[in-house]
Formats: structure tokens, C-alpha cells, sequence
């Protein structure tokens, strides 16, 4: 038999291990500071602004920069911006580390999410160029998502154990190793694909996007602990005024940061609405379960990392899986549709938790992560198989994009249905700061007598789970949507072969019209 010229081989898959190890770290910063915050606060004597901005700021550079850098790696190639992007966050990683100020620390934090914003997308466009096979792609593509959600889990468990036996900065020197051997086998392994006629980089589109992304990031990721503060909905409303602008941007430029036909891919549009909702479900539990394990079970913290490690089990097995069950001849849109609802089980499981229910609420975390990462992986490989291998990088910011909206639009709006309950909850005799959070309740019940302290505890632990119950609901509610939304526009969806992806290109001009 003549072997397919389209297949990757050991050297592609290679690759693909190399690509893993900047994922894997990006995604672990998201909460590598877990455990390193009381060493920081000691050393470096942050103001309260301070440590909110080191906290803060990785999280916000990254996500307001991906569409620009998406759209760079386009232009200048991939594997360059990703190795720029490694050079860059391996010297963060050692500001950070040896930072003598807090000022140094939240510069060092920003420019490890500039590379961050290098690193994700240019890692996914790269998949989508090496793996031209669709099953092949599909099974890398579930390899890239579960190491990404993986990888967050990771971060907080990593940080407890290197502060516990380091000093803080050991947090942020692990990077170093990893960033040193993809300079040194990327340029070996890693094949260099760029768009050969992008156009000009429309340098306005940069501060749009970022005006359009920060605010709303911001506003979303704020409401769960603060309500309905008239800040976070003018920083919203600003945000998406500027959304407007930018979308009005794209659509009139000669040459534009996103091009409007990426939307009309074959598939693209639905499988980046859904990817979405897939972020919302999977985040959106995240605001319960690591304060359920810590202040109802009384978990230290790293117990309570080490413990959320156990879902991760099945998150490893869940993207392969589907992807094979696909190759088999199983629709997609049915296979993505059984995703959301293993989720929305997941998030039955947790509605029916207790104030001592260990086992059920990690059970119900495997659950739901499993069926959110079938999700995402399949709809990843959809998004980027339906676009031109041209344009993999501007589709693959878009997605991760999506991904920090949905994700912080889940926790708003689960953490709050959950805070309106809780508060709901709660005796009308208990002290105001009690009423307003689980954390809160438990500092006034330490200062109380006997009795007292301990009936204020279990009640705000009740009310807390009560909360969770309620949010879990919602959840479930959304996500079985979604299972309904992703059997109406998944219909007859398919993956295209590249031969006609070719053709699409060839019909996209800079100005994104056909």
C-alpha cells in the first residue's frame, strides 16, 4: 500500500510532546500563586491593590492579547512567534522569580502573559498545520485539551509543594527548563507556516480589541465576589461598547486583524458559540468546589488541591475517546451533544451534595470535566478544520478568546445565583458580614463563644451548599441548552478536507469578502 502523504509521522508527534510543555505551563500560571501568596506577602510587603494586580494582571494581558497575537502569527509565522513568545516568558519567569519589589513582580506577571498570548494560540495553529489528517488532528487536539485543562489543576498543586520544601520564587523558575528545550528543539521539529498573503497588520485593531476584551474580563470576573457593583457593569457596558467598534472595524478594513469569512467557515460559527458555553460550564463550577473542599470540609488548601487532582483522571481519558468514537463513523453533532449532557449529569451530581459530601462533589467534578473536554476538544477540531490552515492562527485566538469569555461570564453568573441564595439562606439574626459570604461567616463564628460560633458556622456551611445546589441547577439547565443547540447546528456539519479548505482560502481576500 502507497502510505498517505498526509499522515503525520514520529517526527510530527514528537513535536506535539515538545508543543505540550509550553501549553502545560501557560495553563499552570493561571493558578501557580495559589500557595505562594503569604511567602510573597511577607517578602515583598504588597499593598492590598498590589497583590491583586500580581494575581491579576497574567490573566488580563493574556486574554486581551490573543486575538492580536493570533492574528501576528499569521503574518510573521508561527513558529517564530512561538519561539519569541518562549524567549519571553522563560525571562518573565526569572524576573519573577528574583523580583525585590512588588512593582518588578506585577511587570514580570504582564509580560509572562505576553508570551502566554503567544504561546496558546500559536501551539494550537501549529497542531492544525503538522496533523493535515483529520484523525490525527482530532487525536491531538484532544491531547491539547486535556493538557490545558489539566494544566490549571496542576499549577496550585505544583505550588504548594515547591513553596512547602522552596521559597516562592521556585514557582516561577520551573518554567525555565521547559522554555529552554522548545528553543532548542523547536526550531527542529517544528515546521514554520505562516498566511502567504495576509495583508497589512491593521495596527488599530490592537487597542480595540483589548478595550473590548479587558472591560468586560474584568467586570465578569469581579460581580461573583462584589454583586452587582456599578463599576463592573459600567466597565461591561464599556467593553462591549467597544466590542461594536471593533466588529465594525473588521468589517470595513482593507485588511483586517480577524477576517468576517472565518465566520463563514463551514462549521466555525457554531463550534465557537458552543466552546463558549462548554467554558461556561466548566468554569462556572470552579467558584464552588475549591471553597466547598476548603471551608465546608475544612481541607487545607493543599489537601484540597491534591484532591481536585482525582477528576483529572478521566479528564485524560475523555478527549481520546471521543475523538476515536468519531473516527468510527459516530456524528459529531451526537457525540458533542452526549458531552454537554455527561456535563449537565455532572452538574446533577453536584445539586445533590451535602455539607459532607466528599466523594459525590468530586465525582461530580470528574463527571462534568469529562464531558466538557469531549466537548471542547471535538469543537476545537471543528473550528479549526473548517478553516484554512492560512488563517489556523487568527481562528485559534478567537477560540481561546471565547474560552476566557465564557469562563468568566460562568463564574459570574453561577457565583451569583449562588451568593443570592446563600444569602437567602442565612438567618436574618446573623451579623451582616455573615450574611454576605461563607468566608465572612466563619471569621465572625471564631470570634463568637461555644455555641454560638459553631451554629453560625454550620448554618453559613448549609447555606454556602445550598448555594452550590442552586448554582448546580442552573448549570445543569445550560449546559442541557446547549446539548439542544449543539444537535440543531451541528447537523450535517463536517470536517473538511484541505483540498477544499485550499479553495476556501483562495475565495478570502484581506478585506474578508468573497
Amino acid at each position: 500500500m502507497t502510505p498517505n502523504p498526509n499522515r503525520a509521522g514520529r517526527r510530527e508527534w514528537t513535536a506535539l510532546v515538545v508543543l505540550m510543555l509550553p501549553l502545560l505551563l501557560v495553563s499552570m500560571d493561571v493558578s501557580v500563586l495559589y500557595f505562594a501568596v503569604p511567602e510573597i506577602g511577607a517578602d515583598l510587603e504588597p499593598t492590598g491593590t498590589q497583590q491583586l494586580w500580581i494575581f491579576d494582571i497574567y490573566g488580563f494581558v493574556l486574554a486581551g492579547l490573543l486575538m492580536t497575537m493570533g492574528a501576528l502569527g499569521d503574518r510573521i509565522g508561527r513558529r517564530r512567534l512561538l519561539l519569541c513568545g518562549a524567549a519571553a516568558f522563560g525571562a518573565a519567569s526569572a524576573l519573577a522569580a528574583y523580583a525585590q519589589s512588588a512593582e518588578t513582580l506585577i511587570v514580570a506577571r504582564a509580560v509572562l502573559g505576553i508570551g502566554g498570548a503567544t504561546l496558546m494560540p500559536s501551539t494550537m495553529a501549529l497542531v492544525r498545520t503538522m496533523f493535515t489528517d483529520p484523525g490525527q488532528r482530532a487525536k491531538a487536539i484532544g491531547l491539547w485539551s486535556g493538557v490545558m485543562t489539566g494544566g490549571i489543576a496542576l499549577g496550585s498543586v505544583m505550588s504548594g509543594l515547591l513553596v512547602e520544601h522552596f521559597w516562592w520564587g521556585s514557582v516561577f523558575l520551573v518554567n525555565l527548563p521547559a522554555m529552554a528545550l522548545l528553543l532548542v528543539l523547536g526550531p527542529l521539529l517544528l515546521p514554520e507556516s505562516r498566511d502567504p498573503s495576509p495583508g497589512r497588520f491593521d495596527w488599530p485593531s490592537v487597542p480595540l480589541s483589548m478595550a473590548a476584551v479587558l472591560p468586560v474580563v474584568y467586570g465578569l470576573k469581579e460581580l461573583p465576589s462584589e454583586g452587582w457593583n456599578v463599576r463592573y457593569v459600567v466597565s461591561i457596558t464599556v467593553g462591549l461598547l467597544f466590542a461594536v467598534l471593533f466588529v465594525h472595524r473588521q468589517r470595513t478594513a482593507r485588511s483586517p486583524m480577524i477576517p468576517p469569512a472565518l465566520f463563514r467557515g463551514h462549521g466555525f460559527s457554531p463550534a465557537l458559540a458552543l466552546n463558549t458555553l462548554s467554558a461556561f460550564g466548566m468554569m462556572g463550577s470552579a467558584i464552588f468546589t475549591t471553597q466547598y473542599l476548603q471551608s465546608v470540609l475544612g481541607k487545607s488548601a493543599l489537601e484540597a488541591a491534591l484532591w481536585s487532582l482525582l477528576p483529572s483522571v478521566l479528564i485524560g481519558v475523555a478527549a481520546p475517546v471521543a475523538a476515536s468514537i468519531v473516527q468510527r463513523g459516530a456524528e459529531r453533532a451526537h457525540v458533542v451533544t452526549a458531552g454537554f449532557v455527561i456535563s449537565a449529569c455532572g452538574y446533577g451530581l453536584l445539586a445533590l451534595a451535602g455539607t459532607d459530601s466528599l466523594w459525590l462533589v468530586l465525582a461530580a467534578c470528574g463527571v462534568m470535566a469529562s464531558g466538557i473536554v469531549v466537548v471542547m476538544s471535538l469543537l476545537t477540531d471543528l473550528a479549526l478544520g473548517s478553516v484554512p490552515v492560512d488563517r489556523a492562527g487568527s481562528a485559534s485566538s478567537l477560540l481561546e478568546t471565547g474560552t476566557e469569555f465564557g469562563g468568566a461570564l460562568g463564574m459570574a453568573a453561577l457565583g451569583s445565583i449562588g451568593a443570592a441564595v446563600y444569602r437567602h439562606a442565612m438567618p436574618g439574626s446573623a451579623p451582616e458580614p455573615a450574611r454576605e459570604t461563607l468566608g465572612g461567616a466563619l471569621a465572625v463564628a471564631a470570634e463568637l463563644p461555644g455555641r454560638a460560633g459553631d451554629a453560625l458556622a454550620a448554618a453559613a456551611r448549609e447555606a454556602f451548599t445550598e448555594g452550590m445546589r442552586g448554582a448546580a441547577i442552573a448549570g445543569a439547565l445550560l449546559l442541557l441548552l446547549a446539548a439542544g443547540i449543539a444537535v440543531a447546528g451541528l447537523r450535517n456539519v463536517r470536517v473538511r478536507p484541505d483540498t477544499e479548505n485550499a479553495g476556501q482560502a483562495e475565495n478570502l481576500s484581506p478585506s474578508g469578502v468573497r
